[in-house]
């Protein structure tokens, strides 16, 4: 599978780089970035509407300020998020759809003195000077013609897309977790499950046994609420972002960076003797220690830094392949191209509803693997002991 995803991958970075050409003028690029919204262009010959496939995928799998739905400039039909701003004057809230829809057409956004823009989806100051360094990035003339600059930033605490689409993941699970306790009160352990309870409880048992007890040991119960969390939380929002018009938070970096360290602090917080001395007192000779140690505590990092990368690397592959293979249509524009290339993404789609379970049990699997290795007993000699040994072979 990993194969066939490398080379499925391949071709659409492929589909993407020819699809972003096609689109390019052939003009240079100018060497700043200027927008002048003022100038009419009234001689200026309707050009033909080109999709920039590497821009619907790159609009996909990043976040942004508003949700997209479909449609281009005046037409777009998107939900407008609250933007939360810490100004120099304090906190500055507004919607997002005031960057699109200012009185004066401008893109700016004023508010108590001070104005904003946003330029690829970052909020920039909107002054009419270079900031104390001499630096700035011109963006465009405003409704009076005065340049626009920008040189600095304000602390952004928005309501992006992603973490609009978060909220709604956890509101998902509390609901089912909320729920199934509810039902397990009244109806108790021994009676047959009903409902989404009959669905959700082998998944439980699985991570609860076959996850927890079998990499942990003994020691897994406290650990299985977050083993729990961590599965849901991560295959939920997986197909959730399988859905047209989903976010790609789990191939978003940043909330893999949080799920691997929130792994990282509980695995080595929870680590024991056996654990430390291994690392720094390594069963090896002596002489050796000045090489084994840097590598020991190396590992210590790579392990959550894997999760992170394997995590986002594939939910963000299976979503560029599936716009690439789509965006095939308007490449080619014509009739043939389309019931292969649906085809083709329709079964990427399917796969990618595997990959989604595949990538939060292993990602599940390997943090019980971690924080089994830091809490396991050990003899002197560093091998398991007994009670370990026997659990093992028990399941």
């Amino acid at each position: 599978m990993q194969k066939s995803k490398v080379i499925a991958l391949f071709f659409a970075l492929f589909a993407l780089s020819v699809a972003s050409k096609a689109s390019e003028p052939n003009e240079e690029p100018a060497a700043n970035v200027v927008v002048d919204s003022t100038v009419e262009k009234s001689n200026a010959k309707p050009a033909e509407d080109k999709i920039n496939i590497a821009d619907v995928a790159f609009e996909h799998i990043l976040d942004s300020h508003s949700w997209h739905f479909w449609g281009e400039g005046h037409h777009a039909v998107a939900l407008p998020l609250p933007v939360i701003l810490k100004s120099n004057n304090g906190i500055v809230t507004f919607m997002s759809s005031h960057f699109e829809h200012d009185v004066h057409g401008t893109h700016v956004v004023e508010i108590n003195g001070e104005r904003f823009v946003n330029f690829e989806e970052h909020i920039y100051y909107a002054s009419e000077m270079p900031n104390e360094h001499g630096q700035y990035l011109e963006f465009g003339t405003d409704a009076k013609g005065k340049e626009i600059v920008l040189n600095a930033s304000p602390l952004d605490f928005s309501m992006t897309k992603n973490v609009v689409s978060m909220l709604i993941s956890v509101v998902i699970i509390l609901w089912l977790f909320l729920s199934i306790a509810k039902a397990y009160k009244n109806t108790g352990i021994t009676t047959a499950p009903k409902g989404k309870q009959s669905f959700l409880e082998p998944l439980i048992l699985f991570i609860r046994d076959d996850v927890a007890k079998t990499n942990i040991g003994s020691k897994s119960e406290k650990f299985v609420p977050y083993l729990l969390t961590l599965f849901f939380f991560i295959w939920i929002n997986n197909l959730l972002g399988l859905l047209p018009f989903g976010a790609n938070l789990t191939g978003n970096i940043a909330v893999t960076l949080v799920l691997a360290v929130l792994t990282f602090i509980i695995t080595n917080v929870n680590g024991n003797k056996a654990y430390w001395s291994h690392i720094f007192l390594p069963h090896a000779p002596v002489a050796i220690w000045p090489i084994l140690i840097p590598i020991e505590f190396v590992g210590i990092l790579t392990k959550p830094f894997a999760l992170m990368i394997r995590l986002f690397a594939n939910i963000t592959a299976g979503h560029i392949i599936v716009i690439s293979l789509v965006g095939l249509i308007f490449i080619f524009k014509t009739l043939f191209i389309s019931p292969v290339a649906v085809g083709f993404a329709l079964f990427i789609d399917v796969l990618e509803m595997l990959v989604a379970f595949l990538q939060a049990y292993i990602f599940t699997m390997l943090t019980a693997l971690f924080i089994g290795t830091a809490v396991a007993d050990h003899n002197e000699d560093g091998a398991h002991t007994e009670d370990d040994e026997k659990l093992a072979h028990a399941h």
